[in-house]
């Protein structure tokens, strides 16, 4: 980090960013803080905060000894498995398809980027409707091809599926573009030599593309476990956590605690917790990159 020498500029570079640390200090430490707080108190939203009372670690143990939290682990832990794999594909295919050059190219680029500048109400509303059970267009679909199709957010078995179809549409798009992005930074010359080798669109695929562009996919998957751990408001909106408690998921846990109950220290517990998880994950992430990420390229 540079430091000005001179007291002047000094003065000058904290004004310039100070408003950047009040945003800091009172966007993300103090509310930080706050939950810690929280987490060890029996705090009402409705009662005046003179009324707290400290439980220490009651909180947290209620959560992790309870029936709930299994299920809400297995449910989050459930979208993640089925949400990762299918995010790096879809986004890995649709990178490789624009990187071509072809007619209606354009038209594809559109198509892929549309979703993710549609806000998550509408794409929820859109995907409610295209998921309905009987009159849904997906299942209408599956039907002209002799596939009777689920009632997928009314049934406990496919609600979260359903969940993740609708999040792999919206987001691909995102991903894609930073895909992209690593593949037109390959030299050319790597697939000149290969095709002189003889090898095979695979073998370039696996052997060239995959590895160099491995950075970007590490940095996506990184992205998108953390994503996955704190998905919200696809569930919030399409099932509510329904049916049944089948799509029951942290954050979707922590707003009804905090602003349906308004049971402040569970809420706070259960972010607690869930900022472990990420760390963890993370954490593993970044020790396993060096078994297969490429930075030599």
């Amino acid at each position: 980090m540079y430091i000005p020498k001179n007291a002047g500029r000094r003065r000058t570079t904290v004004l310039f960013l100070l408003p950047s640390l009040i945003g800091v200090v009172v966007f993300c430490l103090l509310p930080i803080g706050a939950s810690i707080l929280f987490s060890v108190m029996d705090y009402d939203l409705l009662r005046p905060m003179s009324s707290m009372e400290f439980v220490g670690l009651r909180n947290f143990t209620r959560i992790l000894t309870g029936r709930e939290f299994p299920k809400v682990l297995a449910h989050t832990f459930g979208y993640l498995g089925m949400y990762l794999p299918l995010i790096l594909l879809t986004s890995v295919a649709q990178a490789l398809i624009l990187n071509k050059t072809f007619r209606g190219h354009g038209l594809f680029r559109t198509v892929c980027y549309t979703p993710v500048i549609t806000s998550w109400v509408a794409a929820a509303v859109v995907w409610t409707w295209v998921l309905s059970g009987k009159y849904g267009l997906l299942n209408q679909l599956l039907a002209y091809v002799g596939i009777t199709g689920p009632a997928w957010l009314s049934s406990t078995k496919w609600a979260m599926p359903g969940i993740v179809i609708a999040a792999v549409w919206k987001d691909a798009g995102y991903y894609a573009l930073m895909v992209l992005a690593a593949l037109k930074s390959i030299d050319p010359t790597y697939y000149e030599a290969a095709a002189m080798d003889g090898a095979s669109g695979w073998k370039k695929l696996t052997s060239i593309t995959l590895p160099l562009i491995s950075p970007t996919l590490f940095l996506l998957i990184v992205i998108n476990i953390i994503y996955g751990l704190q998905v919200f408001d696809s569930v919030l909106i399409m099932t509510d956590g329904g049916p049944g408690g089948a799509t029951t998921v942290f954050l979707e846990r922590i707003y009804k605690y905090a602003f349906v109950q308004y049971k402040m220290g569970l809420a706070s517990a259960y972010s607690c917790i869930l900022f472990v998880l990420i760390l963890v994950f993370t954490a593993i992430q970044f020790w396993l990159q060096k078994k297969w990420v490429n930075y030599d390229a």
